[in-house]
C-alpha cells in the first residue's frame, strides 16, 4: 500500500508523469484569507540593550584598531570590525523593521 502523498508532491509527480490532477485538488488550490497581525510596540529595555551593544561594538573597534597598529599585525582591522558592524546593523534593522513606534 502506498502512503498518502501531500498535495504539493502529488502535483509535482503529476507534472513529471504528465497526468491530469484529480478534481479534489482544485478545491484547495487557492488562498482564501491572509491575516497580518499588528507589529508589536518597541520595548524601551530592548532599545537600551541595543544602545549598550552599539557602545560595546564601538569600544571593540577602537581596541582592535589599537591592537593592529601597536603590534603590527599583518592584516587590516576591517577583517575583524566590518563583520561585527554589519551583523550589528542587520540585527538593529531587523528589530526596528519588525516593531512599531509606540
Amino acid at each position: 500500500m502506498v502512503p498518502a502523498v501531500p498535495t504539493v508532491f502529488a502535483n509535482l509527480v503529476q507534472l513529471i508523469a504528465g497526468r491530469a490532477p484529480a478534481p479534489e485538488i482544485g478545491r484547495h488550490a487557492f488562498i482564501e484569507e491572509v491575516r497580518v497581525p499588528q507589529a508589536e510596540p518597541r520595548d524601551p529595555r530592548v532599545l537600551k540593550l541595543i544602545a549598550v551593544c552599539w557602545a560595546l561594538i564601538a569600544v571593540k573597534h577602537v581596541v582592535v584598531i589599537w591592537l593592529v597598529w601597536h603590534y603590527h599585525i599583518p592584516f587590516h582591522q576591517l577583517w575583524i570590525n566590518a563583520p561585527t558592524w554589519l551583523l550589528g546593523v542587520l540585527a538593529t534593522t531587523v528589530y526596528y523593521v519588525r516593531t512599531r513606534r509606540a
